[in-house]
């Protein structure tokens, strides 16, 4: 091994490790789950499946999703969330695969196969918190946060614009066979270079140890959650409901932008990948963005509060106005141009409630974002169906963005009134 070798190992921060492994499970996660917002339509139309059908498969996931929030925060804080995250990939990447053989098996089938795969994906990011909360000085948390949750679109990008071409050349299984590979890779990658302790990491030098070691939470949360406490604060309860709100929007689009975008706005399907990612182009940028200014917002002596409060006012308003009017829209340039628009908005949330579980209580920020993201996924349950059955009972698009838009509105006034950036909890 040369000397520029030895020098990289010996300087690089362990911790900028565990976060890079961190954001690439996000990536894969999201990956994983945007194929079949692609591979529907061509599904769909083999199965003979309605708009109200659609909306069952693309909703029972979040089932899944649902169940194991807050059990595998706790479990995550109090043992580590290297083994919790590490199992959740290779949970999910294997419902990934078997997807073909569950549709063609029958829809309870599929549906038994989605709701598998989202209980794998509900322990990533209560894991991911868990480890931050260990490993992250208080001023790198929002570019961290902001860095993993741009994973989430760049994982969509690439979803949508490798399926379209997977499914035109090999058929739609094959979108979920090659795709259900990736977890093992990375898997293997994380069992050699990551830890969920800092001061149990082999090579971590001292200087970044004590670094981490002056605000991070203690190694172990080995007491039970001070429930009551938390579901009694009002902060606690401003991540909660922005986390549903931002999350009602999030996966509405999510699920439905591939389709109107092929039958709302008439684009061809082998142009839907294209006109969709450019939205989560600008996430992925805006993301990191978002996290650097809350950050230097901090170093510059901005109380935490005021910033959360700042970010999250441009993350809920923003798109909230978008999607008031984006409906009326009838070219499919500008329509994709507004969507840029309101993801960019989106992105702010990230220096606003999405780091604020790392503020208020990291040694708890495992259970606290189990708690959030299971308030988050009760949208993914209802949020996408209800759209669907929007669809089918008014062809609106309109009604279904404008719906997202007061939900945005609600959760900004709930999060300006009842946020807070103090640590609460020790």
């Amino acid at each position: 091994m040369n000397q520029a070798s030895l020098s990289l190992r010996e300087y690089w921060p362990r911790r900028y490790t565990v976060a890079g492994l961190s954001v690439a499970a996000m990536f894969v996660c999201y990956m994983d789950r945007v194929n079949i917002s692609i591979a529907i339509i061509p599904m769909s139309k083999e199965l003979d499946w309605s708009p109200d059908v659609q909306g069952m498969v693309l909703s029972s996931f979040f089932i899944g999703y649902l169940l194991t929030q807050v059990l595998c925060g706790r479990l995550a804080d109090r043992f580590g969330g290297k083994l919790l995250l590490g199992i959740a990939v290779l949970v999910w990447s294997l419902f990934t695969f078997i997807t073909p053989f569950a549709a063609y098996a029958g829809f309870a089938g599929l549906i038994l196969a989605r709701i598998g795969m989202g209980a794998g994906e509900g322990v990533a990011l209560p894991a991911i918190y868990s480890l931050y909360g260990r490993w992250l000085p208080r001023n790198e948390a929002a570019r961290a946060i902001g860095a993993t949750f741009s994973a989430i679109p760049l994982g969509i990008v690439f979803g949508l614009l490798v399926t379209p071409w997977i499914v035109l050349n090999y058929g739609w299984q094959w979108a979920f066979y090659s795709f259900g590979l990736f977890g093992l890779v990375w898997f293997v990658i994380w069992q050699r270079l990551a830890t969920s302790y800092p001061d149990t990491h082999p090579s971590i030098s001292e200087s970044e140890l004590a670094l981490i070691k002056k605000d991070a939470a203690p190694k172990e949360a080995t007491e039970s959650p001070p429930w009551r406490i938390l579901l009694s604060s009002p902060a606690v309860w401003a991540i909660i409901v922005g986390h549903f709100c931002s999350n009602w929007g999030t996966y509405v689009l999510l699920a439905w932008l591939p389709t109107y975008v092929n039958k709302g706005l008439n684009v061809d399907f082998a142009s839907v990948g294209i006109f969709s990612m450019f939205p989560y182009i600008a996430a992925f940028l805006f993301f990191n963005i978002a996290g650097f200014i809350a950050d230097k917002l901090s170093m510059r002596g901005w109380q935490t509060t005021k910033i959360r409060k700042t970010m999250q006012s441009i993350g809920f308003g923003g798109p909230a106005l978008i999607l008031l009017f984006v409906g009326y829209v009838e070219s499919a340039s500008a329509a994709i141009a507004l969507m840029t628009l309101a993801n960019i908005f989106i992105a702010f949330s990230a220096g606003g409630f999405i780091v604020n579980h790392l503020d208020i209580a990291p040694r708890y920020a495992g259970v606290l974002m189990g708690l959030s993201n299971t308030a988050g996924t009760i949208p993914g349950i209802i949020g996408v169906y209800v759209s669907g059955l929007i669809l089918s009972w008014t062809d609106s698009w309109t009604l279904v963005f404008q719906v997202a838009a007061a939900v945005y509105l609600f959760g900004l006034v709930f999060y300006l009134v009842f946020a807070s950036g103090k640590r609460l909890f020790d």
